[in-house]
């Protein structure tokens, strides 16, 4: 990861919906163009977490997936 972020969110463990719930209620109380780094184990966030930056307009800078991990820097529009 070589973009810095404004906050963290660990979803591990988490199965569809919640880790696009939570992206959204983290999203919520960060400022535009803050960013946010999250941490998923569920294999449907990769499309999830495309779809729903598309829907919001937030943009997704960094999506990545090793070892059963997925991790997206998402900037908050």
């Amino acid at each position: 990861m070589n973009t810095e972020t404004t906050a963290t969110l660990d979803a591990r463990g988490l199965n569809c919906p919640l880790p696009i719930l939570r992206t959204k209620k983290a999203l919520n109380v960060l400022e535009p163009g803050d960013t946010l780094h999250l941490i998923s184990s569920d294999p449907g966030s990769v499309k999830d977490i495309d779809a729903f930056c598309k829907q919001t307009g937030n943009e997704l800078l960094e999506n990545n997936a090793d070892s059963g991990e997925f991790t997206f820097i998402i900037r908050k529009s």
